[in-house]
């Protein structure tokens, strides 16, 4: 990474530090101790490929405390959940749970796919994906093989939605490439002594599945008949959101140093990619990036859902912009991230309102692929996480988070109930970061818990407009966040100084709609679709 300048001036009195990526306020503060799981991503002398890319992570309630609890992927090394107690501890029931799971692990979806209450979970890894059902006695049962789940080669990230809109949750499995421990070829230079990670042309791509839920506790493969099994690719991430606004869930999926794919629902069980048209499978110059995660999501209120995907150094993170019929515009340099990010190599991340202004941030999750990235560049490997600060005029601030690392997941939840996103991130080799958001501290908000009938019960899907201060906001339900993780599926929006949303509208998965009016502000407000 490239020094940066840093300069030193008074403003009233105060001293402010500043540097060319913008000023360093009190933004995420790690929680001690944490959590003591090491991210066991097993790195050997001969850099298999699968080393590099651990660990998921899920933030969900699944005892339905009302109290978001923690589940990680933890690579070599057996999985681990953490049951949210309050005031910022928590307690290892993973045995008593049963997921300590089994290979090499990936990431993770959370879902409630049988409508039961209880919120299941789907776990990647290399070689297998595996199914657990919660079964609401704080016990998961893995019913991967009755469910119909298949084993692919090397499944990443994982997502579930609802693609015909029958009220059941869909799953959409991300596979990244073909791999072999015993050919894998030698990448870095052997004369001076070093060996990295190879890129990823050395590898041969594969297909992603697309699983229909039939209702019963099984699933069908419709990855062949919807056409999405047709593309191949190397998939990182999947991110979901209605971009045409037909009512539809559409699906994208990140790929590394191959075209992005963005799959329009058509109705009917099919799908059409879309990514190079809609302008969204490569950047504006042309070029395929090693796209990593990827949040779906309205970024400027417009009512359209905008698109942000992390990638390596020296490619810039792009932000896409949906100006609708179709076509999405990259605004990545004129929004002041593509300088901002040019140094950086990032994997998760997630748009939210962190300071709760009313306006979206972006937080993204760095660090190199390699730790030995200093032997043959200027960068550096361990990487601090970034947070991108909306300024209200489509540019944004850069933050750095103190703390280096070879961060990879990120989720995004509220975990100690007060109306701030805070975050969990992981590290290669290192436990993971519970950061308290310190951000915001006086601004109101309002989040809501969507309770689906005819819809799936997550209400995954459903899409929410308020208005606030004679301001309107978007945003849907999603837990499909990031790279290899999931988030906390309550609809977050910040108010800033206005106490009261005059208007909240919910369009559900269907078509359904409901509109409340002047809601207080600073509370959790749970709704059942009519």
């Amino acid at each position: 990474m490239s020094s940066r300048k840093l300069s030193v001036k008074k403003c009233k009195g105060l001293l402010f530090l500043s540097a060319i990526l913008g000023a360093q306020p009190q933004t995420f503060v790690p929680v001690a101790p944490g959590l003591p799981a090491r991210l066991e991503h097993s790195p050997t002398a001969g850099r298999h490929q699968i080393e590099t890319m651990p660990g998921g992570i899920a933030i969900f309630d699944f005892d339905n405390d009302g109290r978001p609890d923690i589940f990680l992927v933890n690579g070599a090394g057996p999985n681990r959940l953490y049951r949210n107690l309050g005031g910022w501890k928590f307690e290892d029931v993973t045995e008593r749970a049963g997921l300590r799971g089994r290979g090499y692990g990936m990431g993770v979806a959370a879902g409630d796919f049988d409508n039961d209450g209880f919120t299941d979970m789907l776990v990647t890894g290399v070689g297998f994906s595996t199914l657990y059902r919660n079964r609401g006695d704080g016990t998961f049962e893995d019913v991967t093989v009755s469910a119909g789940i298949p084993q692919t080669a090397w499944p990443v990230s994982a997502g579930w939605f609802d693609f015909d809109n029958d009220g059941l949750l869909d799953l959409f499995i991300v596979n990244y490439c073909k791999w072999d421990p015993a050919k894998e070829p030698f990448c870095g230079d052997a004369k001076a002594g070093y060996r990295t990670y190879c890129h990823p042309r050395h590898y041969e791509g594969l297909p992603n599945v697309l699983l229909r839920n039939n209702g019963n506790g099984t699933f069908s493969d419709v990855s062949i008949s919807s056409g999405i099994g047709a593309r191949i690719g190397k998939g990182m991430a999947v991110a979901f959101a209605d971009f045409n606004g037909d009512g539809r869930m559409d699906v994208f999926v990140s790929n590394d140093t191959a075209p992005n794919f963005l799959f329009r629902n058509e109705g009917g069980g099919k799908f059409a990619e879309v990514g190079m048209e809609a302008g969204v499978a490569i950047n504006d110059d042309g070029k395929i990036l090693s796209s990593m995660g990827a949040d779906f999501r309205d970024i400027d209120n417009d009512g359209r859902p905008d698109l942000f995907i992390t990638a390596l150094a020296n490619e810039t993170f792009p932000l896409f912009r949906n100006l609708a019929n179709g076509l999405f515009q990259d605004l990545t340099y004129r929004s002041r991230i593509g300088p901002a990010t040019l140094p950086h190599s990032g994997w998760g991340a997630g748009i939210y309102d962190f300071d709760n202004d009313g306006l979206k941030d972006i937080f993204s999750a760095n660090g190199d692929v390699n730790d030995n990235t200093e032997k043959f560049s200027n960068r550096a490997s361990r990487q601090q996480n970034q947070l991108l600060m909306h300024k209200g005029d489509g540019t944004f601030d850069s933050v750095l988070i103190p703390g280096r690392a070879q961060h990879r997941g990120v989720a995004f939840g509220d975990l100690d109930g007060d109306g701030r996103v805070d975050a969990v991130v992981t590290r290669l080799g290192q436990p993971p970061v519970i950061y308290r958001n310190a951000m915001g501290a006086g601004r109101h908000w309002l989040r809501l818990e969507l309770r689906g009938i005819k819809s799936n019960r997550d209400a995954i899907g459903a899409s929410v407009k308020i208005s606030a201060g004679g301001k309107l906001q978007f945003n849907h339900v999603t837990t499909a966040v990031g790279y290899l993780g999931s988030s906390e599926k309550t609809v977050h929006f910040g108010l800033s100084g206005t106490a009261m949303a005059e208007s909240v509208e919910i369009m559900w998965p269907g078509g359904a709609k409901s509109v409340l009016r002047e809601i207080k502000a600073d509370q959790v407000l749970r709704i059942v679709e009519p």
